[in-house]
């Protein structure tokens, strides 16, 4: 059992941990960028390493017992009960092409449960957190994801797999559905930050597959925390292991999964 002096001691270094990396991508926006492709539309960048390496020796200087679960490197497994899941730069393409919609993303699991995350944005000075029961936050402002009931008034946000290009599996009947029912729909370029728009109020609901657990790990207690939805497609439980996710403010969830399972 996690006090909760301790659980609001590891959020805040989530925070800070994330702010500093925040400032990295800052810094090397400003700079050529080094690209290389993990395939035919995935990319990584040098500002990706240099925020990874930053963060995961944060997490080895305060923490060392902790175990790692990052996206460009080898995962760190000290047999520890926290986990500390991150994505140095979530929306990379985006990075890539100055486009302003990326993040960084913290996130500790404790014991197979998501006990906290951190989505910090450096392009608008915001930062995402929440931990479990204490509520979410927008910097020093406590949020609450919308109350909107009907799907026809409803703006969402998705994404699309890498291996769109490739798979049969690739979002575009979802997205023809949606595209007819709902008041709009938002395809910006990362998980992370449409989870904590979902989260503010921004969005209603959101839905994507093939994410990595990194994608969804803190966006997820963010959503919860405040007030909001999270399964799998069919409306049963979510794991950040799993293959769909489906986040909404609850209220027009049962909608979504009726599109999504047609």
């Amino acid at each position: 059992m996690i006090s909760p002096h301790y659980l609001r001691k590891l959020t805040r270094f989530a925070r800070i941990t994330a702010l500093g990396a925040g400032e990295i991508l800052d810094k090397k926006a400003r700079q050529h960028h080094r690209i290389e492709l993990k395939g035919r539309v995935d990319l990584v960048t040098d500002a990706d390493l240099a925020s990874e390496s930053y963060i995961i020796d944060s997490i080895q200087h305060q923490y060392p017992d902790h175990s790692i679960l990052t996206e460009e490197k080898a995962s760190i497994d000290n047999g520890s009960e926290f986990k500390w899941i991150i994505d140095p730069l979530d929306g990379t393409t985006n990075f890539a092409h100055n486009f302003p919609f990326y993040c960084v993303s913290i996130a500790l699991e404790c014991q197979g449960e998501m006990i906290l995350g951190a989505i910090y944005d450096p392009m608008r000075d915001e930062m995402f957190s929440a931990c479990k029961g204490g509520g979410a936050w927008l910097n020093r402002r406590k949020i609450t994801v919308t109350d909107q009931a009907k799907l026809e008034h409803a703006l969402l946000a998705t994404g699309f797999p890498y291996d769109i290009g490739s798979s049969r599996e690739d979002n575009l009947k979802q997205f023809r559905r949606f595209a007819k029912l709902a008041r709009g729909i938002r395809r910006a370029g990362s998980a992370a930050l449409d989870l904590c728009y979902l989260a503010c109020g921004r969005f209603d609901g959101f839905w994507e597959l093939k994410l990595h657990p990194w994608d969804t790990a803190a966006g997820i207690v963010i959503v919860t925390e405040a007030g909001g939805k999270v399964t799998d497609f069919a409306g049963a439980g979510y794991s950040i292991y799993d293959k769909y996710i489906l986040a909404t403010n609850g209220r027009i969830h049962s909608q979504m999964v009726k599109v999504l399972t047609k």
